[in-house]
């Protein structure tokens, strides 16, 4: 079953108006982690942010999907359809993906009005992220056992030019999670810190 999280909202001090952040970056590389830490700090800013998990979607809404290239864009597709119905409701969407194909996030960005979808790479090196490999899933596809793992036997095309880069490697999830507010602050999306 797919859960939601929203965490209670502050007053809002104005009227901005709801952004999509789209989490992208290999297995393990920590963007649910990181969206976890976010999600309080968005709220503390007067937004109503809502968690959009990859993991999750696929236990519902594409869980007649599988990992092929054409049901990966199927699921970035309705991942990217849910996040627009979400924002048009005025929340502002954490969404984490690995969504390994630059063509599946750019459709998803030109689903969104201009300046409403903020790609955030969450960039870990493919060493890192197995080396972590919280789910055993490296050591599974290193085996044979998992057909189309991204990084391994499937492409993860990085993004080129994302609106915010986070270095796993330099920065903690916490530190991650600020930098993506300060971000935010400076793109205008989020009020200036008082």
């Amino acid at each position: 079953m797919m859960t939601l999280t929203t965490p209670p909202a502050a007053a809002p001090t104005r009227a901005e108006p709801p952004f999509l952040l789209w989490l992208t970056g290999l297995s393990g590389a920590g963007k649910s982690t990181i969206a976890g830490r976010l999600l309080p700090l968005l709220a503390a800013q007067g937004r109503r942010p809502i968690l959009l998990d990859g993991d999750h979607l696929r236990e519902g809404l594409c869980a007649d999907l599988g990992f092929s290239e054409a049901d990966r864009r199927e699921n970035i597709r309705r991942a990217a359809e849910v996040a627009l119905l979400m924002v048009g409701a005025g929340l502002t969407v954490v969404a984490t993906f690995i969504s390994p194909f630059r063509r599946d996030r750019d459709n998803a960005r030109a689903r969104m009005t201009t300046g409403r979808f903020v790609e955030v790479f969450i960039d870990t090196p493919l060493a890192v992220a197995e080396e972590r490999d919280p789910k055993g899933l490296y050591r599974r596809a290193r085996a044979g056992q998992i057909p189309h793992f991204t990084g391994i036997s499937s492409p993860y095309e990085a993004p080129v030019q994302p609106e915010i880069r986070i270095d796993t490697t330099r920065l903690s999830p916490e530190r991650a999670a600020e930098h993506v507010v300060a971000s935010l602050r400076e793109m205008g999306l989020l009020p200036p810190a008082r």
